[in-house]
């Protein structure tokens, strides 16, 4: 008896903190599940990136939520920690692409390039490049005639595809009076002059276009950075003070 009463005097987990912790790993995990859903706008095999931000998301949940629920310190400890490498990763990312700028401009380049070689040859980084052209209004990295560098598309003699000196729908101005997409919109059309390309398809490149669009939404971009940056370091602020919680409440036991 006078062990309980012991108990109920001293420190007790609180229940605001460990349903908060509880309730903020099921935002972070709607957080991170958003994430995921674009992440057909990556660097390599979309696939694989997929699998980690999964992975990730798993992980997180996992630990957060069951640490908070169970008070089990290990997985509170764990969530805070892989948290704080996500913020540390995160944090030296934005710092390294400042500093860097230059350099990921020359990447960008090399991945839409590398891209429009393969495109046909991958469903999904075709997808990813019509998703790029059509979102950022643009064609190739630089130009159109960057699709010289795919085998369907380039201007040849040998080349006996259809596609010829052409470029993919994606590359098409839209009409909004077309309800059904002519995917056969881009044929031949780098036969014509310039000018006369320009009423058909975006003559922007994709790098160019992606740099101004940085620029005009550089508010937004640093805002949800910010954002996320401030919702980690309260995720871990709230796993920590539920083990300090615990660690009490053990102590007087």
């Amino acid at each position: 008896m006078s062990r309980k009463q012991h108990h109920f005097k001293g420190a007790e987990v609180s229940c605001c903190v460990k349903y908060f912790l509880f309730g903020f790993n099921i935002i972070f995990w709607g957080v991170l599940s958003n994430i995921s859903s674009i992440t057909d706008l990556g660097g390599f095999d979309p696939v694989w990136l997929f699998i980690v931000v999964g992975g990730v998301m798993f992980i997180l949940g996992f630990a957060g939520c069951i640490g908070a629920l169970r008070e089990n310190t290990l997985l509170l400890k764990f969530f805070s920690v892989f948290l704080g490498l996500i913020f540390f990763l995160e944090l030296t990312a934005g710092i390294l692409a400042f500093v860097f700028k230059d350099w990921i401009k020359d990447q960008l380049n090399f991945f839409i390039n590398n891209n429009v070689k393969a495109y046909r040859d991958d469903i999904d980084l075709q997808n990813l490049i019509d998703f790029a052209q059509e979102y950022w209004s643009c064609c190739g990295a630089h130009g159109p005639n960057d699709w010289n560098m795919n085998i369907y598309f380039n201007c040849t003699d040998l080349n006996p595809s259809r596609e010829k000196c052409g470029v993919p729908f994606s590359c098409c101005v839209k009409d909004p009076a077309e309800d059904v997409l002519n995917t056969q919109c881009g044929y031949d059309v780098r036969l014509q002059g310039e000018l006369d390309q320009q009423r058909y398809i975006y003559t922007k490149g994709c790098v160019g276009q992606f740099e101004k669009w940085l620029q005009d939404n550089l508010i937004i971009v640093a805002g949800i950075f910010v954002g996320v940056a401030l919702l980690q370091i309260f995720g871990i602020c709230l796993a920590q003070n539920l083990v300090s919680d615990i660690r009490a409440v053990k102590a007087n036991w």
